[in-house]
């Protein structure tokens, strides 16, 4: 340590710099070695960004400022994770190559033990804005690096992640740590003010012309209990997190101002003053948030077919990316529910009061497509409308249009799909000039897009545009509870008719080719045929489903095995090849999918 002091000079490092100093030297960390610092595998990196969408999508705004900031000054803006993982580094392009040389990039860890002593790792350990310069680095390699850092605190005190401002030793801005105080203030305060449904939210500070602003202090109380708070709140009234779920509103101020008064002077219990105002959150309606990051989980419709906890949260995922403007992309075979998907990520989102509009695109004339999406002109072509058409993107104007079987549209239309999709704006048959146009886009197929486009048939460029975010839906043979999948639908269906255990599990064990659609569609038939309060046996069965049910023999090892093969061939296929998701809805590990497929073909599973 009187080494590392004599390397800084007379200038004393900070506390916190000299705690993670100490923590390092406990670790074993040699100083001299340059730490191994590779980035994780891509698909590793894609599920710690998916992970981290809420996060990046909150701070946006405030990264996009510090990014004006960090190339005026020559350096970097950096959003990491909790655990401390690079998600993005934003700026200077030459500051950026040189950050390269030290691991300074999306994917890698800086965390304290991973990266000895540096702003990112000792900001999240220490819980504050922390600040590295030069020669205070714990490993030599870093010292060309002036680092500022702060962590991003939620509502109920845990950690988000933290931003960092880093550029060269040389030339770090001194005001680097109050723009970051600034940021964070902003980003915690957007994350507390918004997404506590029914709940009184208090607004404070010693100075009138705070209250409203990120510096003011929050206080979130859930039936008058203190339930979520912000920094600046706490510190006012000199609490900590461990107040949360303790604390009611009488104990922390004798007397109280009504919500929507505005503001008013208010004190607490040791007699001290504050500006502040009560707002109430209204009752949820569509959105639901979790208290560790409000806006982040969503609660939509449920849909009228019976859905598993990874489509559920796929769902989830859908209405937050149809809310940021980012393109969804629905695969499965036919029947699984793409459209029921498609509506219920509508109704859930911001555009769910706007129009839905559902086009196959599988289903319209290849010579009259480009009018009917587009629209045209009166007198465009022979036999068009005398008034013309706005077409179908056009009504969906605000709202969202689902493009079924995009796998299906012709190549000399798909170029125009990908301008309108870029542009935001549509040409009418005839027309000679665009029109704006505001619609989310949720595209969908049963076919593999990614050979369609190996094999010429589908424009890549437009395939990378509309497949951002993909979800697979399983085929109903993967779902693990066919029985209990049985009642919720029949049970969606309403009545009196009873359906025996014996029908029940005959249905479960039929195949159903064409998943949901053909299900849904016999039990619909079976309710419409029933008697009032009837009980279904499996006699009530059409004569091939009864064949289908029947028990078949024992299974012999190898048939299990082949069995297994097809399952996991199955859930492959509905994931789009991505091993992750399929593995997660198996319930095998990654290594097993990997293993069993590759000994039965030979072939290289993708990984994802």
């Amino acid at each position: 340590m009187a080494a590392r002091r004599s390397l800084v000079g007379d200038r004393r490092p900070s506390e916190p710099v000299l705690r993670s100093w100490l923590r390092c030297a406990e670790a074993g960390l040699d100083s001299a070695v340059r730490p191994t610092l590779e980035p994780m595998p891509d698909h590793a990196l894609r599920q710690v960004v998916e992970r981290s969408f809420d996060l990046r999508r909150l701070c946006r705004p405030e990264v996009e400022a510090l990014h004006a900031e960090a190339l005026a000054g020559g350096g970097i803006v950096v959003l990491a994770d909790p655990d401390g993982i690079i998600l993005d580094s934003l700026g200077s392009t030459d500051f950026a190559a040189r950050a390269v040389q030290v691991a300074l990039r999306p994917g890698v860890p800086w965390s304290e033990s991973s990266t000895g002593t540096n702003a990112i790792g000792a900001a999240l350990i220490e819980r504050q804005a922390v600040s590295v310069h030069g020669v205070e680095h714990y490993f030599e390699g870093h010292r060309i690096l002036s680092c500022a850092a702060m962590p991003i605190l939620g509502p109920r005190g845990n950690t988000l992640g933290v931003l960092d401002l880093s550029g060269p030793a040389s030339a770090h801005p001194s005001h680097a740590l109050e723009l970051l105080r600034r940021a964070v203030d902003g980003v915690e305060h957007r994350a507390l003010t918004t997404g506590f449904p029914g709940c009184e939210i208090l607004r404070l500070h010693s100075d009138p012309a705070l209250v409203g602003t990120p510096r003011e202090g929050v206080l979130v109380f859930d039936d008058r209990r203190l339930v979520a708070a912000n920094r600046h709140g706490l510190s006012l009234l000199g609490l900590d997190w461990a107040g949360l779920d303790h604390l009611a509103l009488a104990a922390l101020f004798p007397d109280t101002i009504r919500p929507g008064a505005g503001v008013a002077m208010l004190r607490d219990r040791a007699g001290r003053g504050f500006h502040a105002r009560i707002d109430r959150e209204p009752p949820a309606t569509r959105r639901l948030s979790r208290p560790d990051l409000p806006a982040a989980a969503t609660v939509v419709p449920e849909p009228d077919i019976a859905l598993s906890p990874e489509t559920r949260r796929d769902l989830a995922r859908a209405v937050r990316l149809l809310d940021a403007g980012v393109s969804v992309l629905i695969q499965g075979e036919t029947g699984t529910g793409k459209e029921v998907f498609a509506r219920a990520a509508h109704a859930g989102s911001r555009r769910g009061a706007k129009p839905f509009v559902a086009v196959n695109c599988a289903a319209l004339p290849e010579s009259l497509i480009e009018a009917e999406l587009f629209g045209y002109e009166a007198g465009a072509f022979t036999g068009a409308r005398k008034a013309g058409s706005r077409g179908l993107l056009r009504e969906a104007e605000g709202g969202l249009v689902f493009l079924d079987e995009i796998g299906d549209m012709p190549l000399t239309l798909q170029s125009r799909l990908l301008r309108v999709l870029q542009e935001r704006e549509v040409t009418p048959v005839g027309a000679s000039r665009p029109i704006p146009l505001d619609v989310a886009v949720i595209c969908a197929t049963h076919r593999r897009l990614p050979d369609l486009v190996a094999a010429g048939a589908f424009r890549a460029d437009l395939y990378f545009r509309i497949a951002t975010y993909t979800v697979g839906l399983p085929p109903l043979r993967a779902y693990p509870d066919r029985p209990a999948l049985v009642r919720r639908l029949w049970s969606n269906l309403g009545g009196d008719v009873v359906l025996d255990e014996g029908c029940e599990a005959a249905l479960a064990a039929c195949d159903w080719p064409g998943n949901f659609r053909q299900l849904v569609g016999t039990l619909r038939a079976l309710r419409a045929l029933a008697d009032p309060g009837e009980t279904l046996t499996r006699d009530a069965l059409p004569a091939d489903l009864k064949r289908q049910a029947e028990a078949p023999a024992p299974a012999a090892p190898g048939q299990l095995d082949g069995i297994a093969l097809e399952a996991m061939r199955a859930a492959l296929a509905a994931c789009g090849g991505n091993v992750s998701q399929a593995a997660r809805r198996l319930g095998i590990s990654r290594s097993t999918l990997y293993r069993r497929c590759l000994s039965a073909s030979g072939e290289a599973v993708p990984r994802g």
